[in-house]
């Protein structure tokens, strides 16, 4: 209650500044309520959050731990993006059966496909549980000590919260560990595809719109939660029903006006908005650049195998796309932090935090010594930087070595031969799910490459003796490529399978110890663990403790701005306006686009702006049912939400609490927000909800799918918590 106390003096003291940066906890809504309703939200607090009644966070999931999705029927219909779901969507695809490239529907129930391994969080309820983690500890434990007996507390206060039922309890520090907030979830397991356009519209434009805006994508899927006859969480069954929730969003066919108030309501994975100058420099400076050119070598050698051959471009399509996500990502990061001018203006904030600090003994005695410790913790780091992320990118980036790691403990002779009873155990399922998707000749050439790389740019004191051995030459490391992926067990499903079914703990080990993939695999971790990682382990904890005073110290020192804490996959509110932007002199982006514009960038002899020849005739005879306005098709629109990696699939919802967008992106130029906002540039991109409704309802002839849904208009009260009547 203090805290929010803080948080309503603040908005107070400053009513000219509304919160247009931040990822808010959904717990200091209240605080936040009059300024949201003053730029155009209708909503209580109470109805976006509440542990009594129903809410809008009743209708908002974690899928799978990486994206967020929302229910949008009472019959447990989830909408997520196409990226999110294309994990599941390949894994029911194959060169006869190309879902990917052609789209799935589900016209009934039972032939909606059960996904395995994906599964949907819901939040139940959050606590503020600082002052029982905190009361008591002695200030002056050493951070080893301190998350010890903090990690206690916290397992002591989750199994309280959690004893007798079937919730979790997830409990994670906040602004350092300066706060903790307790999370009390509910996750179901049975969770089937219902339905995802072809990837001519849920990724049109592919990579090279990816993270740019205007952007023209339908990046949608749909999926649907089931529980077991108690309505509870189920393992998958055929006598499971749909879920029926506390909440679904009603979608909204007003649309959209420049201006209007949104929100966006999701599980953003992390921001690092207070990190110092000396880690924003080491990131801009150091670690992007090299990130983005091991990667651009690795999109370049997949791109040419994929165009190839058909069997390997859906193999490699999923994992394409993640690697060219963030190497996009960080290309645009680097040029809006240097745009932005962030690191002098940190330097700017540290100097003033300096200043401050100096003006009062008791606070130059807390704060006065503390960017002086970054500035060396940083240094230490900044000597290991390079070796480390050419081996988490490079070396690590090929898919021989990383399969060494996951069966290490073969070759070390560290697993029970118990383990491997089981036919199905968690190392055949791995292998399994490795040799699906994996072509021996794409990955030795990714192989070569990286080793090159790693000869030509790390320094020879972190080279592991193999590599160091190597010539400089592509020739002669692929000579030794050669040599391996002929030789080693790693490159072969079938051999691999040998060493499982006749495991034996001491004979595996001898012989694998022997294989030059898992030779290689063993120089590199020595390296690895002897000369990189014992920096960071010596470092990271004392960063951490700097970190909560120095957070600590600003939200003391300015006490009239608005602290949010950084994202860590929790719950978040972050609310906005629909608006063009600038991103630079002479450019002004309108906030939508339409299907005129997708027109205008097809290109039949480019799969990434293929457009499908069903949605050509749904423009030309213009059978856009309720969905279009009087003047165009709408697609996506832009507002200045902040968001992140995670907040993918989170639903933008409109002052009145209706569905009206899906997020599925951020500008090109908004990429360097995790470190630093701005609200003029920074902008999230969102599929309209009225062209996510065109592709099921005109394009799929999913009809039914429409019709489950609650769909309302401008004179449709929406109710939260109670019943919402639709408009069809």
């Amino acid at each position: 209650m203090k805290r929010i106390f803080t948080l309503l003096l603040a908005l107070c003291l400053s009513p000219a500044l509304w919160a247009a940066e931040g990822m808010w906890l959904p717990l200091m809504l209240k605080a936040l309520q009059d300024d949201m309703q003053a730029h155009g939200m209708k909503l209580t607090a109470e109805e976006i959050y509440s542990v009594n009644q129903s809410s809008l966070k009743d209708a908002i999931v974690s899928f799978g731990g990486f994206c967020t999705g929302e229910l949008i029927s009472d019959q447990g219909l989830i909408l997520t993006n196409h990226h999110c779901g294309y994990g599941a969507i390949q894994s029911h695809s194959s060169v006869q059966d190309d879902l990917l490239t052609n789209g799935f529907w589900a016209r009934t129930k039972e032939e909606e496909k059960p996904n395995p391994s994906l599964f949907v969080t819901f939040i139940v309820r959050m606590e503020d549980v600082t002052e029982q983690v905190l009361q008591g500890l002695d200030p002056k434990l050493s951070e080893t000590e301190r998350e010890k007996q903090v990690s206690e507390r916290i397992r002591q206060i989750s199994q309280q919260a959690t004893q007798g039922t079937h919730y979790k309890a997830l409990i994670k520090p906040f602004f350092y560990g300066n706060e903790y907030y307790m999370f009390v979830t509910e996750t179901y397991d049975d969770v089937r595809l219902v339905g995802t356009p072809p990837s001519s519209i849920g990724k049109f434009g592919g990579d090279t719109d990816n993270w740019m805006w205007p952007r023209h994508t339908g990046d949608f899927s749909l999926f649907r939660v089931y529980a077991g006859p108690d309505g509870k969480p189920a393992k998958y069954s055929p006598n499971n029903k749909p879920l029926k929730p506390k909440h679904h969003l009603p979608v909204s066919l007003e649309g959209v006006q420049e201006g209007d108030f949104t929100m966006v309501f999701g599980f953003p994975g992390r921001t690092q908005q207070y990190l110092t100058s000396h880690a924003v420099k080491i990131l801009m400076e150091q670690t992007n650049p090299h990130r983005i050119d091991i990667r651009d070598k690795r999109l370049e050698i997949l791109d040419r195998h994929m165009k190839a051959n058909d069997t390997v471009r859906i193999q490699y399509a999923s994992k394409y796309a993640s690697v060219a996500n963030y190497w996009k990502k960080w290309i645009g990061e680097n040029r809006g932090l240097k745009q932005l001018n962030t690191l002098e203006e940190k330097r700017a904030q540290e100097q003033a935090f300096q200043q401050w600090a100096a003006q009062d003994p008791q606070r130059n005695e807390q704060y006065g010594k503390l960017l002086a410790r970054f500035a060396e913790l940083y240094q230490q780091q900044e000597r290991v930087d390079l070796a480390n992320n050419y081996h988490r990118e490079a070396l690590l980036g090929v898919e021989l070595i990383k399969l060494a790691g996951t069966f290490n403990a073969l070759a070390s002779g560290s697993l029970p031969a118990a383990e491997l009873s089981a036919g199905n155990n968690r190392f055949t399922t791995a292998l399994e799910r490795h040799f699906k998707d994996y072509n021996a000749a794409a990955d030795k050439d990714v192989f070569v490459h990286m080793l090159l790389l790693y000869k030509q740019q790390v320094p020879q004191q972190f080279q592991p003796e193999p590599i160091r051995k190597l010539p400089t030459t592509e020739a002669g490391i692929r000579t030794y490529a050669d040599k391996l992926y002929s030789q080693s067990v790693l490159a072969s499903r079938q051999k691999m399978q040998e060493q499982l079914s006749t495991y034996d703990p001491k004979k595996t080990a001898a012989r694998l110890r022997k294989d030059p993939g898992f030779v290689l695999y063993g120089a590199i971790q020595e390296v690895f663990e002897k000369q990189i990682a014992p920096v960071y382990a010596a470092t990271d904890p004392e960063l951490e403790l700097l970190y909560r005073r120095y957070v600590a110290g600003l939200r003391q020192m300015q006490q009239d701005k608005l602290f949010y804490p950084d994202a860590n996959s929790t719950l978040r509110v972050a609310y906005g306006k629909v608006g063009g932007y600038t991103p630079q002199d002479g450019v002004q982006y309108l906030p939508y686009t339409t299907l005129e514009g997708i027109m205008e960038k097809e290109d039949p002899s480019n799969e990434e702006f293929i457009v499908p020849e069903r949605l050509k005739e749904i423009y030309r005879t213009k059978d856009y049912g309720p969905y279009a306005t009087e003047d165009y098709m709408p697609v996506c629109f832009v507002a200045s939400n902040h968001t992140t990696g995670g907040n993918s699939g989170s639903p933008v919802i409109d002052a009145k609490g209706r569905l009206i967008g899906l997020n599925f992106d951020r500008s090109w130029e908004s990429t360097m927000s995790d470190v630093k906002y701005s609200p003029e540039i920074c902008r999230n991109i969102a599929v309209d909800i009225r062209y996510v409704l065109l592709i099921i309802d005109k394009f799929a002839g999913a009809t039914h799918l429409v019709e489950e849904m609650t769909l309302v208009d401008a004179n449709t009260t929406v109710e939260i918590g109670g019943e919402v009547m639709g408009v069809h």
